[in-house]
């Protein structure tokens, strides 16, 4: 395989345009943004056997509405959205969000923002009749857009919710799928929020460079990255993963209050949302000083994401990517089930798991072919020889018609050494 030189992955011909709006550059375009969604989301339900979706998580009520809440409703199915083949999307709102929708959302029909209330996640007991009030609401508007003989589909549902979809006579199946096929490409305005949400990262971790010294606590750097990004005009700070030390091998996924001492090994991994767009950004430090496993571990590391790169273009299945990545049990696991996350590719956008996934557990014999306007992450992972230190990279890429550009920019072809002794 003929690989491009590492440093060539460190440019990019992605603009991230910054976060206002000005009338003297195009930027982002928020009008072609919701047309195109939309479009893309009737494309799709066209082409499925349902009449109608029904989505209660987030980020698809996203991309039907284009409305938002704010995180504290995030993933809560207290909200939800409907579009039919015929007609334009419904959406029931948390209390007086809908009156606001009516107000300030002017692309929807006034009529079709409305106040919605299943229960609460259960709180209020499915006895009130919220659900079956709700299925009754939906039914209705199955009946009157022409497709009631048709089935449903619903991304993720409550069993109160499902058990009177049902009793309303609604034949109930996968959603999801019609929505993760609408959102699988995306348009010059979406890689633009992903761009710029991968820009603002690129700094927190300039500020992680400047910071990261022994006495500093794992949760600190969590603390420092979170403020920076909410600075900068991050929507949310869905999680930061911050890793030191003896707790680099296995991976742990959660950050703790361990002090960074001299020598550690460290690596981050920073997932956030601008207007919507998420980032999912890893990278890896040596504390002072690196070792020879440090270095050796990294190297591995890098060679595994560079080869994967080197491999994106349109036509590619995810199945020879996996293949090009080790087995498990080659780096320490039992089994590709253990293994997941770790030699790992993830669709990006909206959701921070959309297609295409790419791992040995369910690429090879499931393998998605590569399109242009994709986006997702490459990660790669590997332990050091010193039993407990581990390196970890990660690298969000657009695919085009040529092969890949790259979005995450803070360096990391070789292994970073912060305030050297």
């Amino acid at each position: 395989m003929s690989l491009r030189p590492v440093a060539e992955f460190a440019q990019t011909n992605i603009p991230a345009p910054g976060i206002i709006g000005v009338d003297w550059e195009e930027r982002v375009n928020f009008e072609r943004l919701r047309d195109y969604r939309i479009g893309r989301a009737k494309e799709a339900l066209g082409r499925s056997d349902l009449g109608a979706v029904l989505v209660f998580e987030s980020s698809n009520i996203r991309y039907l509405t284009a409305t938002h809440i704010g995180t504290w409703g995030y993933n809560k199915t207290e909200r939800w959205a409907l579009l039919t083949r015929t007609g334009e999307p419904w959406i029931w709102d948390f209390g007086s969000a809908a009156k606001n929708h009516r107000m300030y959302s002017p692309w929807l029909i006034p009529e079709q923002s409305r106040g919605g209330n299943n229960g609460l996640q259960g709180a209020i007991a499915p006895s009130s009749g919220l659900p079956a009030g709700s299925a009754a609401e939906i039914a209705a508007i199955l009946r009157e857009e022409g497709v009631a003989g048709m089935p449903l589909g619903v991304d993720v549902v409550e069993l109160p919710m499902l058990r009177e979809l049902e009793a309303a006579g609604i034949d109930v199946r996968d959603g999801q799928q019609v929505m993760l096929d609408a959102r699988e490409i995306k348009n010059r305005d979406e890689i633009l929020l992903l761009s710029q949400a991968a820009a603002m990262v690129d700094g927190v971790y300039q500020d992680i460079y400047e910071f990261l010294k022994p006495g500093v606590r794992e949760n600190d750097v969590v603390a420092l990255a979170t403020k920076r990004l909410l600075e900068m005009g991050s929507e949310q700070v869905e999680a930061i993963n911050s890793i030191a030390g003896e707790r680099c091998s296995p991976h742990p996924h959660v950050f703790s209050d361990r002090y960074v001492r001299p020598g550690d090994q460290a690596y981050f991994d920073i997932i956030h949302s601008f207007n919507g767009y998420r980032t999912c950004y890893y990278r890896t430090f040596a504390v002072g000083r690196a070792t020879q496993a440090h270095r050796d571990a990294y190297k591995k590391a890098r060679e595994l994401i560079d080869n994967a790169i080197a491999l994106v273009k349109p036509g590619v299945s995810t199945d020879q990517i996996a293949r090009l990545w080790p087995k498990a049990d080659e780096f320490g696991f039992s089994s590709e089930m253990e293994a997941f996350g770790l030699q790992f590719g993830h669709g990006l956008g909206l959701g921070l798991h959309e297609r295409p996934v790419v791992s040995r557990l369910n690429s090879l014999d499931n393998p998605v072919e590569i399109k242009p306007g994709m986006v997702f992450a490459l990660e790669t992972y590997w332990p050091a020889d010193d039993g407990h230190s581990a390196a970890r990279i990660e690298e969000e890429l657009v695919v085009t018609e040529d092969g890949a550009e790259l979005l995450t920019l803070f360096p990391a072809e070789e292994l970073v050494v912060t305030n050297p002794y």
